[in-house]
């Protein structure tokens, strides 16, 4: 997806916080961080991001997000379980009312017939809301390709949460 698609929905998100008066935190283990920097790549994005976890690590996800050990032991750091919980541990240890997350296998390696090179699970999370999850399998056009098509996958569904509340 092009760069251009990416700073528009960047900049829809960014608005659609705004018009509702609540602010953003990411938690990223695949992206790195991407999902942060597209919205602060935006001028005046500061008076919606409140933060960006970059939780790469299993004792990331737990230190910083109070992801369960065992949960990860359990499901895998890859895993609908541990999004939720990354989305749920964001708006916990943050001053957020959205929260995305986002857990995947971008490759080369690691990917397996279970979690495939590709598979990304995201989580959104709304104050006072049970968060919500959503699988995606990515073609295999490389680590960027992956990466970046999960960033745009990840700003939908803050769109998408943020227009049905």
């Amino acid at each position: 997806m092009s760069g251009l698609i990416a700073e528009a929905k960047a900049i829809a998100v960014l608005e659609s916080c705004r018009a509702k008066g609540i602010l953003l935190a990411t938690a990223e283990s695949c992206t790195g961080g991407l999902i942060a920097a597209s919205l602060t790549d935006i001028a005046g994005s500061s008076d919606v991001v409140d933060r960006g976890f970059v939780t790469y690590s299993n004792e990331a996800k737990h230190d910083m997000l109070g992801v369960p050990s065992e949960l990860i032991d359990t499901h895998g750091a890859v895993s609908e379980e541990v999004a939720l919980a990354m989305a749920a541990g964001v708006l916990k240890h943050s001053r957020a009312g959205i929260a995305v997350s986002v857990t995947g296998v971008a490759g080369p390696g690691g990917g397996s017939a279970a979690k495939p090179v590709g598979l990304v699970w995201f989580g959104v999370a709304l104050k006072g809301q049970a968060p919500q999850a959503v699988r995606h399998i990515f073609p295999d056009h490389g680590r960027a390709s992956i990466r970046h098509a999960a960033v745009n996958t990840a700003l939908d569904l803050v769109l998408k949460t943020l227009a049905r509340n």
